[in-house]
């Protein structure tokens, strides 16, 4: 399979992976404090990796070539990428989603694919073709026009402010933490890469939970209760397949397609709470699916389309 349509479907598989995490940690987060619930999560991540790294010693072991290749000031940039797009933005995430609500923090997270498209060109000149901005135009527009844009009735104004600054921060540093990277991605394994990341994540909030008023608190996480049911899965999905996937995409297509598909996450967060929710899925919702997946097919075969269109022009008589 080529590379680019490798990453494109690793993108996808983030976007479906992330909507059903995100049903769960809105669960979980009713219960467990944000820094707890990304503590635990990243945890459960960075236990699975270690295993995976554990097969793949055995089983493959060139695995551990890429990650050798490494210089000192790569490995710590791989490392504050962990700590600034996943303890710290992922916090923030987590704090928002309880002040907003799902529906209005998605709202918000259609500034993820421009953020994206932005920091990809100020950090390595990477410029979509003109049909792939329009596409990446039709996808923002579809998932704005799939999430509900009416605010929580028991948040106050002030308390909808400070989750929309939140979210907004969050998405940010996420979308420039994965972005910055992206060179050193292309040359590494989306294990290694994944688990480096992931370990500086879980590293730095450990070291600000014990030194933190609560940090006792947060490791109380860790003890079985009623949170886990919803937690666990979400942590295997959001912080383990999740970000194998993601990585994967960033590693083998360009980080503006794949974040623009990543952002089609919330199409699916739509349709899950359909099928699994029984949420209404009326005709707006049906409209913003058809559009997000035409700014979907757009921006996956830009190319071909600019290619074609080229080509019949040049045919066309008297061009």
């Amino acid at each position: 399979m080529p590379h680019h349509v490798l990453g494109q479907t690793y993108a996808l598989l983030t976007a479906i992976t992330w909507a059903f995490a995100v049903v769960c940690f809105k669960r979980s987060g009713e219960t467990l404090a944000p820094v707890a619930l990304n503590l635990f999560k990243n945890a459960v991540g960075l236990t699975l990796l270690a295993l995976t790294l554990a097969v793949l010693a055995l089983w493959q072991p060139a695995e551990f070539a890429s990650v050798r290749a490494l210089t000192y000031g790569e490995i710590c940039q791989l490392l504050l990428s962990g700590i600034v797009g996943m303890a710290l933005a992922d916090s923030l995430f987590f704090r928002a989603l309880n002040l907003i609500g799902v529906g209005l923090f998605s709202v918000v997270d259609c500034a993820f694919a421009p953020l994206v498209v932005l920091f990809a060109w100020l950090l390595w000149h990477e410029v979509l073709l003109p049909v792939q901005y329009l596409g990446a135009a039709l996808v923002v527009a579809g998932v704005f026009l799939a999430t509900p844009h009416r605010r929580p009735r028991d948040r106050t104004w002030g308390q909808l402010a400070a989750g929309i600054g939140l979210a907004l921060l969050a998405i940010a540093l996420t979308a420039f933490a994965i972005v910055a990277v992206k060179p050193i991605l292309e040359r590494t394994s989306v294990v290694w890469s994944t688990t480096i990341r992931l370990a500086a994540g879980f590293g730095m909030l450990a070291l600000f939970s014990l030194v933190g008023p609560r940090g006792r608190a947060c490791w109380q996480v860790f003890r079985p209760s009623p949170g886990w049911r919803f937690a666990l899965p979400g942590a295997v999905l959001g912080t383990y397949l999740c970000l194998l996937f993601w990585i994967g995409g960033y590693k083998y297509t360009t980080a503006s397609i794949a974040g623009i598909l990543n952002q089609t996450s919330v199409i699916f967060q739509a349709a899950l709470a359909a099928l699994v929710l029984r949420e209404p899925f009326g005709k707006r919702q049906v409209a913003a699916l058809a559009i997000a997946l035409g700014g979907v097919a757009v921006v996956t075969f830009g190319a071909q389309l600019t290619a074609w269109s080229v080509h019949v022009f040049e045919r066309w008589p008297g061009a």
